[in-house]
Order: C-alpha cells, then structure tokens, then sequence
C-alpha cells in the first residue's frame, strides 16, 4: 500500500466536496520595474477532514497563500470560496465586516510571530477567543480553556504573562488559542519553529486530531519535513507555482 492510499483510507469519512477552494489566485508585490509576482494563478482545494502541508523554499509565496485563503490578505484577482454554513460564498466578495464575522467564527489563526495580547494570562488569552468569539460564559470559557492548555503541557503557567513564557511556550499558548474554539478552518504559519521536536509532536497531533477527529480543514505551511508523516496532503510551492506531490512512503 502506498502513503497516499494509506492515508487516503483513513480520512475516506471526510466530504468529497471542498470546504475552502482557490481559484487562480494572483499576488503581486512591488510597482514598475519592482515589480513581482508571488503567486501565479495558484488553484488549491482544502477539503473537510484533512491536513494538508505546503513547503517550499522562503520567499515562494506560501505565506502569501495562507493569508489569501484565510481571509487576511487580498488577491489581485482570482476568487476563494469558502463554506460559510452550507453555503459557498467567495471571501473576497464579503464586505469588510462580513469577512471579520466569517473569520471569527470559521477560522483558526497560528501565527510565527504568537500575536499575543502582553497585559494577558495564558488562561486568559484563551478565554478571550472563546468569550468574544463564541460567547461563551465565563465557567465554561475557563474549563475550555484549562483543559487546552493542560494538553499542551501548558497547565502550571496558565497565570502567567507572555513575558513570563519562552518562545516555546507562547507558541503552544498561540496554538492553543487557535485550537479551542474547534474552528471549520485551521491555517498554521510554521507551527513547530520555535518548539523542540516533542512539544511540535504534540502540536501536530492536536492539528491532525482537529481535520481527523472533528472534520475541519488545516493548512500547515511548514519548513519541517518531520511533519510529512502525519499529514493527508503535500503542496509544494515554488516561485508563485503550486504543485501538489506524492507523500513519501513509510
């Protein structure tokens, strides 16, 4: 058996109607002469219960991608459609409002850069999602959120500020906050850079359980070829162009 049929037997429950799609899509970058093309009418599907990785070299545009598909950054032309509560709706057709709505309550966000509010607790940081996003009441906002954070090995520094926590530790509570509201979306910006292989196993794991074990559709953007091996689908991206590519066989 190879990889792919391997994997493929595993998410078969999934839909086989894409959840999120790119048609495309082009991003430039840059005026006259500066001027640069990050992306080449780049087509991607993303589909309920798989995780999908996209490597490439840096300055491929992976990043450019992920911020389209999700909702952060505009296309020059090209559309992404995506469910919407049983509708396919084009994102970049939504107002602006319509988009903040869309992507508060369908989408998770991991960022490199954490994206972490200083004045707040681990704990806290959390909350906020759950509260603001959800409307979820403060005791279960609180046990949502203790419970995430002791997954992520996380639980005794529940009470302290960002500047308390190594790199590796405000990436877990940056993904954290981006797992507990078990968003429809999950788009990750190198989850595991700053974490040593077995915290980034756990996070992994997490990401998969996510697409696996409650049908939604992650994005992992990623460097780290450790992370082929627990994946459903490999892209890779270079100079603007997308290519999708057999997973190794184990």
């Amino acid at each position: 058996m190879t990889r792919d049929e391997g994997q493929s037997m595993r998410w078969a429950g999934s839909s086989s109607t894409p959840s999120l799609k790119g048609v495309n899509l082009v991003r430039t970058f840059g005026d006259g002469t500066a001027r640069r093309a990050a992306l080449h009418e780049v087509s991607i599907e993303l589909f309920p219960g798989q995780i999908v990785q996209l490597m490439g070299p840096s300055g491929s545009g992976k990043s450019t991608l992920l911020a389209i598909l999700s909702g952060l950054l505009e296309p020059d032309s090209g559309q992404v459609l995506a469910d919407d509560d049983g509708v396919l709706r084009d994102v970049w057709q939504m107002t602006g409002k319509e988009r903040e709505q869309y992507r508060r309550k369908h989408t998770g966000f991991i960022f490199q850069g954490y994206n972490l509010f200083p004045a707040l607790t681990a704990r806290q940081q959390l909350e906020i999602v759950l509260r603001w996003g959800e409307g979820a009441a403060t005791g279960d906002a609180r046990r949502r959120s203790d419970e995430m954070l002791d997954r992520l090995g996380l639980g005794k520094n529940k009470h302290k500020k960002p500047a308390q926590l190594s790199g590796g530790e405000k990436q877990r509570v940056a993904i954290g906050r981006a797992l507990v509201k078990n968003p429809s979306f999950m788009f990750a910006d190198e989850p595991t850079s700053a974490l040593d292989w077995e915290n980034g196993q756990k996070v992994i794991e997490l990401l998969r359980d996510a697409a696996h074990q409650r049908g939604a559709s992650v994005l992992c953007v990623s460097h780290d070829h450790r992370i082929l091996p627990f994946v459903d689908v490999y892209y890779h991206l270079d100079d603007g162009h997308l290519e999708r590519r057999a997973l190794p066989v184990e």
